[in-house]
């Protein structure tokens, strides 16, 4: 192979890898604002938008299958390896955690039609407050690691990761707030349980955020921490740092 085929083969996977990452953040700000209009539809009780967000949804599918066939023929042409390998392997696992996003967003964009499409007596803005609070916070979480991944920032990917902790307090905090809404009218339990399917959505959201931060490290270090504590990663980046 001479240098000039070397050349080209070189800028022809650089492309294709530019454009699984354009996917990726394609996926990640339509996630991201599929979030925002699914809550925003509880926001203004309008189950109409709420089903374009859900027909939205397969515009997501559609470059999570799309991403899908671009990485079986990548790999099958180009047989990469080590760095090469992980680069694909990560956007593989941004995108399907993305996509899944989408889903949760789904869930909550149905909860607007259940409460608001059915004639049904719909819970108080004060149930749904947590909602409201939570989604901001996912919201942040889920901004956050695309911008670890763009600038494969190890300290945005690490702060995605602390933000669970929190996140996973705040929805046990929300839990106990409505067990209150029952106490005081057995009349609210419907209502509540609905509720807390949307806050686990949410919760789900962030954790999805979170994953995204532990595949940036991956990328970047070469270590998997998906499964290790605070600490332990803590520890992984700075050992990365030092070998540089």
């Amino acid at each position: 192979m001479n240098d000039m085929t070397n050349g080209h083969i070189v800028k022809a996977y650089s492309a294709e890898l530019n454009h699984l990452n354009k996917l990726v953040l394609d996926m990640g700000t339509m996630g991201q604002d599929q979030l925002r209009r699914a809550v925003q539809t509880l926001k203004d009780e309008d189950p109409k938008a709420a089903g374009h967000v859900i027909d939205r949804d397969r515009k997501l599918n559609e470059i999570d299958v799309q991403a899908d066939e671009e990485i079986i023929r990548l790999i099958a042409k180009r047989q990469p390896m080590a760095k090469d390998l992980r680069d694909i392997l990560t956007v593989q696992k941004t995108i399907s955690d993305l996509e899944r996003v989408g889903d949760e967003a789904r869930k909550i964009a149905n909860l607007t039609i259940h409460f608001y499409d059915n004639g049904k007596n719909p819970p108080s803005k004060e149930i749904l407050h947590d909602i409201y609070d939570m989604s901001e916070y996912v919201d942040e979480m889920l901004g956050l690691s695309l911008v670890a991944f763009t600038e494969l920032d190890l300290d945005k990917a690490m702060e995605v990761i602390e933000m669970d902790k929190k996140l996973y307090e705040d929805f046990r905090g929300s839990l106990r707030r409505l067990s209150t809404f029952i106490m005081e009218d057995s009349r609210n339990v419907g209502s509540v349980v609905d509720i807390v399917l949307a806050l686990r959505a949410l919760e789900r959201i962030g954790g999805h955020a979170k994953n995204i931060g532990g595949f940036v490290i991956f990328l970047v270090t070469g270590k998997d921490v998906r499964h290790e504590d605070i600490h332990a990663i803590t520890a992984e980046i700075e050992a990365s740092r030092v070998a540089e």
